[in-house]
C-alpha cells in the first residue's frame, strides 16, 4: 500500500501524542500513590468559664505633668535642657531675653528708693509735729497736714514696693524654672526662637509614676464603678497589670461622645513609657461567659497574622488564622476564628501545610 508523506506525518503525530498521555497518566497514578499523609495528635481548644467583660483602649500617662510656657513674649537667649534629662524642682530651664524688663526693674528700684528717703523726711517731721502738738505749739491744721504728708510717704514707698513686685514677678516669666522634680518629655523651642504667651516650650513629667486611660462609648459607661479592679494590657507587649479605676468622667463634650475613665496602676515590674497604647477589661456587673483557650505553643506566627491547624472534614490539615486575646499564663484567649467543637493539631510527624492528608494519631 502506498502512503504519501502528509498521511505518514498524521500517523506520526498520533502516535506521539498517544505516548505522551499515558506517560502523564502514568506519573499523575504514581504522584497519588506515593502521596505522603502525615501522622498528627488534636486537641480541643480549652473552654473555660469566666467573668463577662468588655475592653476599651487607652493610653499609659504619667500621673504628673506639665506643657511649661511663657506669660512674656521674647525671644530665647538660652535653653538649658534637652530632652531625657532629670531635672530637679526650681531648676532653671530656658531664659528668655529680658533686657527691657531689666531696665524698668532699674527704675522701679531708684523709685524705690527714693520713695523711702522721702517717707523718712516724713516720719521725721511728723513725730516733731506730734511732740509740739502735744505742749500746744502746734495748731490743729498744721499736724493734720503733717499726717497727711506722712501718710502720703507710707502710701509712696508701698506702690514703690508693689512695682518693685511685679518687675521681680514679670523677670520670673523669663527665667522659666522646673515647677517639680521629674524629666523632660519634649523640647520645641530653641535658642534665637521667639517665645509667644501661652506657647509650649517644654514638657516634663515625673517617672516611674503611671497611669492608664480609657475611652469608653456610652452604651457601656453605666457598667464602669469607682474603685472596680481591671486588667489593663500592653499591647506592644501583651503584658498585662491590675489597676483600680480612680476616676469615672461624667461629661463625653469634649471627648466625641467617648467618657474618660482613668486607671491607677498596682506596683509592677512592666517597662512603661507614656503614650504606649493599652486595652483595658472591664468586668460587667451580671453574667459569665465562655472563653477558649490554647497553649500558647501551638500557635503559628506568619508575619502580623497568628493561626493555627486545623482538621477538615476530609482530613486534610487547614491552616485557620485567628483573632487573640489576653494571655492567661501558658494559654492564650481566642477571640475569632475558632470554635469549641473544633480540633487542633498539637504534634506532626511531618510538614504541615494545607490540603495534606492527615492520619489521626489516638
Amino acid at each position: 500500500m502506498y502512503i504519501n508523506l502528509k498521511q505518514m506525518k498524521y500517523f506520526l503525530s498520533i502516535i506521539l501524542f498517544t505516548f505522551l498521555f499515558i506517560s502523564c497518566s502514568d506519573k499523575k497514578e504514581e504522584t497519588a500513590t506515593n502521596q505522603k499523609t502525615v501522622d498528627v495528635m488534636v486537641a480541643s481548644p480549652i473552654s473555660q468559664e469566666g467573668n463577662a467583660f468588655f475592653s476599651a483602649s487607652g493610653n499609659i500617662e504619667a500621673e504628673q505633668f506639665a506643657n511649661i510656657s511663657t506669660r512674656m513674649m521674647g525671644y530665647v537667649s538660652k535653653v538649658h535642657v534637652k530632652v531625657g534629662d532629670k531635672v530637679k524642682k526650681g531648676q532653671r530651664l530656658i531664659n528668655i531675653n529680658n533686657s527691657d524688663i531689666e531696665a524698668k526693674k532699674a527704675q522701679a528700684n531708684a523709685g524705690l528708693s527714693q520713695a523711702e528717703a522721702a517717707f523718712i523726711t516724713a516720719e521725721k517731721d511728723y513725730n516733731r509735729f506730734v511732740a509740739l502738738y502735744e505742749k500746744n505749739s502746734a495748731s490743729q491744721k498744721e499736724f493734720d497736714d503733717m499726717t497727711a504728708r506722712y501718710e502720703m510717704a507710707k502710701a509712696q514707698v508701698e506702690t514703690a514696693r508693689q512695682m518693685q513686685n511685679e518687675i521681680n514677678a514679670m523677670l520670673t516669666y523669663t527665667n522659666i524654672t522646673a515647677p517639680f522634680s521629674g524629666v523632660i518629655t519634649s523640647k520645641s523651642v530653641n535658642q534665637g526662637d521667639m517665645a509667644n504667651p501661652g506657647m509650649p516650650l517644654l514638657s516634663m513629667e515625673t517617672p516611674g509614676k503611671y497611669l492608664a486611660t480609657a475611652m469608653v462609648p456610652e452604651t457601656l459607661i453605666s457598667n464602669i464603678k469607682k474603685d472596680s479592679k481591671v486588667n489593663v494590657r500592653i499591647k506592644s507587649t501583651s503584658e498585662s497589670i491590675k489597676g483600680i479605676v480612680s476616676e469615672v468622667s461624667t461629661s463625653s463634650q469634649n471627648t466625641g461622645g467617648q467618657y474618660l475613665v482613668k486607671i491607677i496602676l498596682q506596683n509592677t515590674s512592666v517597662k512603661l513609657y507614656s503614650g504606649m497604647f493599652v486595652s483595658t477589661d472591664f468586668p460587667l456587673e451580671k453574667g459569665t461567659s465562655k472563653n477558649l483557650l490554647l497553649p500558647k505553643k501551638h500557635i503559628i506566627n506568619q508575619g502580623q497574622l497568628t493561626g493555627v491547624y486545623t482538621v477538615s472534614q476530609s482530613n486534610t490539615a487547614v491552616l485557620r488564622w485567628l483573632r487573640l486575646g489576653k494571655t492567661q499564663g501558658e494559654n492564650i484567649e481566642v477571640l475569632s476564628g475558632l470554635s469549641k467543637d473544633e480540633k487542633y493539631i498539637t504534634s506532626a510527624e511531618g510538614k504541615l501545610y494545607n490540603g495534606v492528608k492527615l492520619n489521626i494519631k489516638k
